[in-house]
């Protein structure tokens, strides 16, 4: 039973390791983690594009401009003599006018829409950052948690490792077999005519039998298999 006792709480050290709750913490975390990340590059694809795009519209307008200030040069010294070539000039300014508010307008809801694109981003990263800081800190504590564990689960094995040789092989090599597939439970006391196993109360036939066998021959319970102990409080 001592060895039953060890090998109940190593088992209940282990349980413990599985379901620590910073382990479905940090799971559900990481997901809204990689769901914000995963948005962030979105985000900054979106403000990557969009430079682009403002790139271009500052290439395509410039050309327009310094054609306008050649066109304003010519008008203002006075070079172009033929009325009729003045007035295509200055017909070609006002075009050139129109189409600069317009490539600047196109221009203005570019960097407005990049402005907002950038605030997105801005935001994304930060939330990226404090999930990942929420995360650091919920791992520390597991980690600790699972060390704590481990330290305790050595203690444990270091008495088991004392124990089990105390134990004929042969009834430790059942033990084991019962145990893997019983709950982890291979041994179980025989206390006030029941079996603290299964909780079933055994039968009058069996007790008697119980109360006649040898000191050290090995018991089962007829229900569930386990080994029964016997003990001053079996009720024999």
């Amino acid at each position: 039973m001592d060895l039953q006792a060890v090998d109940t709480a190593l088992n209940q050290l282990q349980h413990r390791r599985r379901t620590l709750p910073e382990h479905a913490l940090i799971a559900e975390l990481q997901n809204e983690r990689n769901q914000r990340a995963e948005s962030l590059v979105a985000a900054e694809t979106i403000v990557s594009d969009l430079e682009r795009e403002q790139e271009k519209a500052e290439a395509d307008l410039q050309p327009v401009r310094d054609r306008l200030l050649r066109d304003e040069h010519r008008i203002a010294d006075g070079t172009v003599a033929d009325p009729k070539a003045l007035a295509g000039l200055i017909e070609e300014v006002e075009h050139l006018t129109r189409r600069i508010s317009d490539l600047e307008d196109a221009e203005l809801e570019l960097m407005e829409q990049l402005d907002s694109a950038n605030a997105s981003a801005a935001q994304l990263r930060g939330e990226v950052a404090a999930l990942d800081g929420r995360l650091a800190e919920l791992q520390a504590k597991r980690d600790q948690q699972l060390a704590e564990l481990d330290a305790d689960a050595a203690e444990r094995q270091v008495e088991r490792d004392d124990l089990a040789p105390q134990v004929n092989p042969d009834l430790i090599t059942l033990y084991d077999k019962i145990r893997s597939t019983h709950g982890g439970v291979g041994a179980a006391e025989l206390r006030q005519r029941r079996c603290t196993g299964c909780r079933l109360e055994i039968n009058a036939a069996e007790l008697r039998e119980f109360a006649a066998a040898a000191e050290d021959e090995v018991l089962r319970c007829e229900e569930c298999g386990r080994i029964l102990v016997r003990t001053a409080e079996s009720g024999l």
